[in-house]
């Protein structure tokens, strides 16, 4: 028997592949399913079943066309929804064989009321590991708000007292030796307080994760789950939506969004009307030369994360600038939370363009050093500091103005069009991605400090202060 973690760093997701005597099932796979295929094949094994823990809200699921390419059976947890695929309602306690390993289905509503764990019994008989989708993670559990967004009756409250039960009456009990391998680790929006570890033993996590301990009751254990959640992000019910109702084949999504486009024809399709160009390349590159009224959201970061975050359309026409050989796998981190419809790239990137003779527009970026003498000794602007509020809480410059690029329309109401500011985040690619998008709106006096607030503290010219009053909050 074996089990192999798939862990993707920049939605903090695991997908696993279990094989037992030539028969493999994939659990929670990501939208590019031709990797999955490719290992089973490699190891002589026929994909059986695919298991989804629930339906997924930060990532379109790859089951629809794993399922489509292999004859595999899509198997959920109890749910009344009606899906634009065919699949296998599974029941709680259901067991479904694997060669010669069992996988039984335990339903665990609270993340949302699909949800269910997967646990896995060797063919010795052994109780080896559990999948746990957003039920439960390393040191923390799925939050309860998110299937609100969907069903409306289905509040927080409700989700989180299902949440204790589901805990306390079908996990805990497991054995302690138990493998946990969660949905989610650390820099994932599905919880708030999970660890960089992506498995444990379950009796560690008794230990450790203040969702099972036995000493909180359903009041305080409520209290706990929703203290401290903030708004997701605004594409998960639409990434929920397109795991029950079905999309385009990937193969579709990469064939529309791999058509290169000379400069001339990208410039086109540019000023054809509500397109959106989105730049990739690392910052220090954007910034030094863009095309006019381009985004950039760089593809070394939380790329996915942030596209979602901050394009609210998720059926947007989409035109990509990129480095050379990187145009599918920025197609297919679109693709992976629902933006399917990038519709080309700029063919022989930026310098393509550039050697064109077509318009170029810059962001100028400066030290800390340079900021510092500019804001503070000259008094030229203001300190904009684009991080989430609990990081400028936690620590930032005194006077410093806290416009969260997570929350973007509201922080840009901060943001006077005359006045002059030097912007960072923690390091230096948030900052850009703000000022790339005021660019776009006519915001001409923005000027990026390089290395963001690690540069500011490292120079150690700026008073830096760990606290700031509630009534002051900017």
């Amino acid at each position: 028997m074996k089990v192999e973690q798939l862990y993707t760093g920049c939605l903090a997701q695991g997908a696993y592949y279990i094989e037992s005597d030539g028969e493999a099932a994939i659990i929670d796979p990501l939208r590019e399913v031709q990797g999955y295929i490719d290992m089973a094949n490699e190891r002589g094994a026929k994909i059986k079943y695919i298991f989804e823990t629930h339906f997924h809200a930060d990532f379109v699921s790859g089951h629809q066309d794993l399922a489509a390419k292999t004859g595999a059976t899509i198997v959920y947890g109890p749910t009344t929804m009606e899906t634009g695929f065919d699949m296998h309602v599974g029941k709680d306690g259901e067991i479904f064989e694997l060669g010669s390993a069992k996988i039984k289905l335990i339903h665990t509503p609270g993340h949302t009321i699909e949800s269910s764990c997967y646990l896995l019994t060797n063919p010795e008989g052994k109780e080896e590991a559990i999948f746990t989708g957003d039920t439960l993670f390393i040191g923390d559990v799925g939050r309860p708000d998110l299937a609100q967004k969907v069903i409306e009756d289905l509040t927080q409250d409700k989700l989180a007292r299902m949440m204790y039960h589901s805990l306390r009456d079908k996990i805990i009990p497991l054995n302690d030796d138990i493998i946990v391998y969660p949905g989610h680790g650390a820099g994932s929006a599905c919880g708030k307080n999970m660890s960089k570890e992506t498995s444990d033993t379950l009796g560690n996590q008794k230990k450790t994760n203040y969702a099972l301990n036995l000493d909180l009751n359903e009041e305080e254990f409520v209290t706990e789950l929703v203290e401290g959640l903030t708004a997701p992000p605004s594409y998960f019910p639409k990434n929920v939506m397109m795991n029950i109702q079905g999309y385009d084949s990937i193969d579709e999504v990469l064939s529309r969004g791999l058509e290169a486009l000379s400069p001339d024809k990208f410039e086109e399709v540019m000023n054809s009307g509500d397109v959106l160009v989105i730049d990739t390349r690392k910052a220090a590159d954007f910034v030094e030369g863009f095309i006019p009224g381009s985004m950039f959201v760089g593809i070394d970061g939380s790329f996915a994360t942030w596209v979602g975050t901050l394009v609210k359309d998720i059926n947007q026409k989409i035109l990509i600038v990129t480095d050379k050989g990187r145009e599918e796998e920025v197609v297919t981190r679109l693709a992976r939370v629902g933006y399917d419809h990038a519709i080309g790239y700029l063919e022989g990137g930026f310098e393509a363009w550039k050697a064109s003779g077509k318009g170029v527009d810059k962001i100028e970026s400066i030290t800390a050093e340079e900021a510092f003498e500019r804001s503070h000794n000259k008094g030229e602007g203001k300190i904009l500091d684009v991080r989430k509020a609990s990081e400028h809480n936690s620590e930032h410059v005194i006077g410093s103005v806290n416009a969260p690029l997570d929350y973007i329309e509201t922080s840009m109401e901060k943001v006077n069009k005359d006045d002059t500011y030097f912007v960072h985040c923690a390091g230096g690619y948030r900052s850009v991605i703000f000022s790339s998008i005021l660019k776009a709106k006519g915001y001409d006096h923005l000027v990026d400090i390089k290395g963001g607030f690690k540069a500011i503290k490292d120079s150690n010219k700026y008073n830096v202060s760990a606290y700031v009053c509630p009534t002051t909050l900017l």
